[in-house]
């Protein structure tokens, strides 16, 4: 997979996008309610006709690595790679170019931590991808770069070539799973840069859950091995909701879904359903293909939106440059003396982000700037709740992703097999 760099001579192949140093203005703080933020004329409240939001957040997947293709296979509006993506190996500094990546799990985890995802990023010029991860099993880490397409998982290819989707979402920060799931919910990680447990029970919030409880908005989370919610405070007060996932299957079945729900992968087991590598991706897909088939067929899909996004790229490369973003709170990252000196004031690596939804606009991609607490300023502004911190507080709800005047797809459509290549999963089992 490597080439030579002479081959690719006089190809801008590193050079940093325009946005890269880009400023955005913050003008609103915690507490700030949608109708104040919102630009006049959008809707807000009960103006807005989902009643049930569901949101389900899988693992360690960039956009250029999921979705890359993309263009090339279905949507060709979506911001994928263009042939000249490439970064610089490992040790050798010859030039590996993007490739279609024929395994369907990877020989090792990825580096994705604080300071490797601050070495990706390498001030805008996205080159330290491959750098990062040498392992002994791949010495050049040409693993990072590369992609999937629609032969890979066909289901992806379908449901984002048809709902809306955005091909400039991001991660909320430069880092890790832990930090950002905790936007998701919080709109901070509480100054958390690593996977760090919390050291007491109520050391995490406020968060979404204290918001729908106070304003009397059902919820539950759903879960397969661990409800990611867990971490925080406010939801463990509420034990009773939080059901395994075959209780979503039953309460969609029902049209007995709260107003916001929460569905977690499987994050262990021999059938990991998280994606997270080197897991099989079949398995992530043919689970969100069962949620997606279970809300299809509910009686509350008139009404649903289900937001499927990545909580962070997992150590593989994308070319998009993340954007400034607000710092959240007061709390900085709790550096150590050997990390990367930065703020939470730029967003992360981009990843996959679609909408499912009858109000969800055919065929339709987002360029605007979301990140995982525009999903949070969503259910926010649905519900006219206040916002946890200055980041979701002047997050973009992706509101142009619906038409709330045509459900498009008040019939479901008809989408692609995710099927798991028995031939292929068996590349993915340990040897013996």
């Amino acid at each position: 997979m490597r080439i030579a760099v002479a081959a690719l001579a006089g190809l801008v192949l590193f050079a940093p996008h325009a946005e890269a140093g880009r400023s955005r203005g913050c003008p609103y703080v915690a507490g700030a309610l949608p109708a104040d933020t919102l630009p006049a004329g959008k809707p807000h409240g009960n103006q807005i006709p989902i009643d049930h939001i569901v949101v389900l957040m899988q693992e360690n997947r960039s956009f250029d690595h999921m979705l890359g293709q993309l263009r090339n296979e279905g949507q060709p509006r979506a911001a994928g790679l263009n042939g000249f993506n490439a970064n610089p190996a490992a040790h050798t500094g010859e030039v590996i170019p993007s490739f279609h990546q024929p395994r369907l799990c990877e020989v090792a985890d990825l580096a994705h931590s604080w300071n490797s995802t601050h070495k990706q990023y390498n001030n805008g010029w996205m080159s330290g991808f491959a750098e990062t991860n040498a392992v002994p099993a791949d010495p050049s880490g040409q693993r990072a770069m590369g992609y999937l397409t629609s032969d890979d998982i066909p289901f992806y290819y379908g449901l984002y070539s048809t709902f809306a989707m955005g091909d400039h979402y991001f991660s909320s920060v430069l880092g890790p799973t832990y930090p950002n799931r905790f936007f998701l919910v919080a709109g901070t990680s509480f100054g958390r840069i690593s996977n760090e447990s919390p050291s007491n029970k109520s050391e995490y919030g406020p968060s979404v859950f204290d918001l729908l409880e106070n304003a009397g908005v059902s919820w539950k989370i759903y879960y397969n091995d661990i409800p990611f919610g867990g971490f925080f405070a406010g939801a463990r007060a509420h034990p009773e909701k939080f059901v395994l996932i075959d209780q979503f299957y039953a309460d969609a079945e029902a049209g007995a879904l709260p107003e916001v729900a929460f569905v977690d992968p499987a994050f262990f087991g021999s059938e990991q359903s998280d994606e997270h590598p080197p897991a099989n991706v079949q398995f992530g897909q043919a689970f969100v293909a069962g949620v997606v088939n279970a809300l299809f067929a509910s009686p509350n899909w008139p009404s649903t939106a289900l937001f499927v996004a990545y909580d962070e790229h997992g150590g593989y490369y994308d070319h998009v440059v993340p954007p400034a973003a607000c710092v959240p709170d007061a709390t900085p990252p709790r550096l150590t003396p050997t990390s990367v000196p930065a703020s939470f004031d730029r967003l992360g690596i981009r990843v996959p982000m679609v909408v499912v939804s009858p109000y969800s606009k055919p065929h339709y991609v987002s360029h605007r700037t979301h990140d995982h607490t525009s999903i949070l300023r969503f259910i926010e502004t649905r519900f006219d709740l206040p916002a946890l911190t200055a980041r979701d507080a002047n997050a973009d709800p992706p509101l142009e992703f619906f038409d709330f005047s045509t459900p498009a797809f008040l019939n479901p459509p008809v989408l692609p097999d995710a099927e798991i290549d028995p031939l292929r999963a068996a590349e993915c089992l340990p040897p013996g």
